[in-house]
């Protein structure tokens, strides 16, 4: 599939390529990203270069992983946001902010438009976001969105060969006021 483009009043997303490598790498050195994602650490160019010419392309191609590089209205890279599929109607949303570009809620605004996108144009019927406990920052981004979170997942993330416990939290299409492409019937309580 060909790349999306999604504005917002502040924002571009768009997906990155080569010309990008050099801010991607650049926002990757912030101990705080390398900290709380699982990206490589220590950050190499080369690691840049493979994520911005290789994994972003092969995940638009196949349907598999929506990167957006999270862009100013001066084209400065603010952060970066992906959804990854991972069954039928689910995908995984994933996120980091420039350390400089903390606390202006470029990425509560970007994580808002791209669950939209995604409900919208890629029949996702629930998106899951994840972080590792402690992250309060990226589970601030998700509540001020509209995810919801449902508990503590023990031994759910690997972080550079460490198992981590993780927040999970979901978001459905109605709970942006949009239809699912399939029905849902939510669990009733039981009786004690």
């Amino acid at each position: 599939m060909e790349p999306a483009t999604i504005a917002t009043s502040r924002l571009l997303l768009r997906t990155v390529g080569p010309d990008d490598t050099d801010a991607v790498y650049a926002a990757c050195q912030d101990p705080g990203i390398q900290r709380w994602t699982t990206i490589p650490s220590p950050y190499l160019h080369e690691h840049a270069q493979s994520f911005t010419e290789e994994l972003v392309p092969d995940g638009w191609a196949a349907g598999s992983m929506f990167t957006f590089g999270v862009f100013l209205g001066d084209g400065e890279l603010a952060g970066m946001l992906g959804i990854t599929m991972r069954s039928l109607g689910v995908g995984e949303i994933g996120f980091w902010v420039a350390e400089h570009h903390r606390g202006n809620g470029y990425m509560t605004e970007a994580a808002l438009a791209a669950s939209r996108w995604a409900f919208v144009h890629q029949a996702v019927d629930r998106l899951e976001w994840r972080a590792e406990v402690g992250n309060a920052a990226s589970r601030a981004v998700a509540e001020r969105v509209g995810y919801t979170v449902e508990g503590t997942l023990r031994a759910a993330l690997n972080n550079n060969g460490v198992r981590r416990d993780c927040w999970v939290g979901s978001l459905l299409p109605s709970d942006l006021g949009l239809p699912s492409t399939a029905p849902y019937l939510p669990a009733r309580p039981q009786p004690v």
